[in-house]
């Protein structure tokens, strides 16, 4: 079928009917079409407006390894970074419940000095029983209730437990995030080679357009045949328009997911 096609594209050219097929698909059609064909149809749609990937090359090749991607996305995801915080706030808890026992202790210390003399009164007048030496008084006072005494072990227990939890959480977090983005990875693998068959579709469409439409300025073709060319190549760039927005939401759905522009994930 492709042989036969290709057959009669070469003998339309022969004939000076149209140009080569080679050149129908040329970088300057990519953009415009030549002036013959520019009030009749549009040009060919090309990949120009996918950011920084070539749709002609695959995707894999491109951007870095799946394991990298991950690494960066970990780095940077909000979700992740807020339960590194959340790990941190339960180990500060952990650590404060080993004593806050002590709670409760209170110390003090002061510095006696002057005449500190004892004086006792008795019949015979007032009695000097000594003096205090002058110097520092320090001291410790600890009261303890019995709930905390009982219930220390158990709030450490506690404590520990949540920190633990904490840990695992963020262990759930960082599968579902690998998750996640090796489904929009594999996602995005698909509508870009999807969009690269969808592009080859429509400059086969485009081709026997144009065929079309030179038989028919010559007269040997009739209009309704023209007409079902022109409406069969529209089906295929408004499908080729599908598949490239869809290849571009997947695109955008990435850089979220990772946390950095699509340029940061492409091969050095």
């Amino acid at each position: 079928m492709i042989a036969r096609f290709w057959n009669l594209l070469n003998e339309t050219f022969q004939k000076g009917n149209i140009l080569p097929f080679y050149w129908l698909l040329s970088p300057s059609l990519l953009f415009a079409q030549s002036p013959e064909s520019r009030s009749t149809a549009a040009a060919i749609s090309t990949a120009s407006d996918t950011l920084y990937l070539d749709v002609s090359r695959d995707l894999g090749a491109q951007l870095v390894s799946f394991d990298e991607i991950y690494k960066i996305a970990v780095s940077k995801s909000p979700l992740v970074r807020l339960e590194n915080e959340i790990i941190t706030t339960q180990n500060v808890d952990y650590k404060l419940s080993k004593i806050a026992i002590l709670q409760t202790a209170t110390g003090f210390t002061n510095y006696s000095f002057g005449n500190q003399a004892i004086l006792s009164n008795t019949s015979f007048g007032s009695d000097a029983l000594g003096q205090i030496a002058n110097g520092y008084r320090t001291g410790v006072g600890l009261q303890i209730s019995l709930y905390d005494l009982f219930s220390r072990g158990h709030k450490i227990r506690q404590a520990r437990a949540n920190y633990q939890t904490a840990l695992i959480r963020k262990e759930t977090v960082e599968l579902q995030l690998k998750r996640d983005i090796f489904t929009l990875y594999q996602d995005l693998l698909t509508a870009q080679r999807i969009l690269r068959v969808r592009l080859q579709d429509e400059q086969a469409a485009y081709a026997v357009y144009r065929i079309a439409e030179a038989n028919s300025q010559q007269g040997r073709l009739d209009p309704t045949t023209l007409a079902s060319a022109s409406n069969a190549y529209a089906q295929a760039k408004t499908i080729t328009e599908q598949a490239r927005g869809e290849f571009l939401k997947n695109i955008y759905y990435l850089e979220l997911a990772v946390g950095v522009p699509l340029q940061e994930l492409k091969r050095k």
